[in-house]
């Protein structure tokens, strides 16, 4: 993937992607079994364009706070999840959500018991969970999500995920 339009440096190419967009693709990757490999195009004098470094730092601080949740992951047990991605490790369903629920819950359909629930970011602070039969468990996520571009909730479950049919 470009972090503009071009594969090699254009200097008439300023449509760089941001941060955000750049974020959720490396997750929309990794939540399908797959790698995300970004391309950064030195300059003519072989220096790293601003606006990639920019995009960089911002992409290694959501790292550093969520790397847990990208390295060593499988893909997604979801066919799909309207809130985001998901990827996972055994006894864990680490949820990107993209689109903060209005409501404050985040509704997953798994029929796993689940342990506990988490951001990942404040891992001390647990989230409530309820359990509706046949639905899944809902989530309960503070008013607003903690990263514009990608929060990630962590379902710590027994056994592996069982997911359930989605209308």
């Amino acid at each position: 993937m470009t972090m503009n339009d071009h594969w090699g440096w254009n200097k008439n190419d300023q449509n760089w992607k941001s941060a955000k967009t750049l974020i959720q693709n490396l997750v929309n990757c990794a939540s399908k079994g797959g790698n995300y490999l970004l391309n950064v195009g030195p300059t003519g004098e072989g220096l790293i364009p601003g606006p990639s470094i920019e995009r960089l730092a911002a992409m290694g601080a959501w790292m550093k706070v969520n790397s847990e949740a990208i390295y060593g992951t499988t893909a997604s047990p979801f066919a799909k999840l309207a809130w985001g991605r998901c990827t996972q490790k055994p006894g864990k369903l680490y949820l990107h959500v993209f689109d903060w629920p209005q409501g404050g819950t985040l509704n997953v359909p798994v029929a796993n018991k689940v342990v506990k629930a988490y951001l990942l970011a404040s891992r001390e602070a647990s989230l409530g969970v309820t359990v509706a039969a046949g639905a899944g468990v809902s989530v309960a996520l503070p008013s607003e999500a903690p990263d514009a571009a990608a929060t990630v909730v962590v379902l710590e479950i027994e056994g592996a995920p069982q997911v359930l049919a989605q209308a």
